[in-house]
């Protein structure tokens, strides 16, 4: 079976923590504008989406390709539950929260959920860039 290849995670990270360095670092910038600092808010989020997308299904890969498993759900959910017991993840709950903060965004007209979302975000980068690591045995590079 080929390797996995990483280049779209490791890219969709390293686009999700540049956008949300520049928001946390838009707090100092003068003369941003407030609307300024929500497109760059939403643009994490948006970020966040397709990072949390493309990882669960790298997830699914590495457990089907390096842990060898053959009954690896196709749902995010079930991978999460299949990693936790195949113990490349520590908490399932936690990745199942961050699933459904990111099904919450997809029909959030409120923009409450995507606050929410948004509050999570630096605790799913750290946890990605850990399991990033573990399914790649790379160091990550900011």
């Amino acid at each position: 079976m080929d390797p996995i290849n990483y280049d779209k995670l490791k890219l969709s990270l390293k686009r999700l923590q540049e956008r949300y360095s520049d928001y946390l670092a838009s707090e100092q910038r003068t003369g941003l504008l407030e609307s300024d600092r929500e497109s760059i808010k939403e643009s994490c989020i948006q970020r966040f989406e397709v990072c949390f997308d493309t990882l669960w299904k790298h997830l699914k890969k590495y457990l089907e390709t390096a842990e060898g498993l053959t009954d690896v759900p196709g749902s995010p959910n079930g991978v999460f539950k299949s990693a936790f017991v195949a113990k490349v993840i520590d908490s399932a709950e936690l990745w199942i929260d961050f699933n459904q903060k990111r099904g919450a965004t997809s029909h959030d007209y409120s923009g409450i959920k995507a606050d929410e979302t948004f509050a999570i975000i630096g605790e799913f980068i750290s946890h990605a860039v850990r399991l990033y690591e573990y399914m790649t045995g790379e160091i990550w590079q900011k």
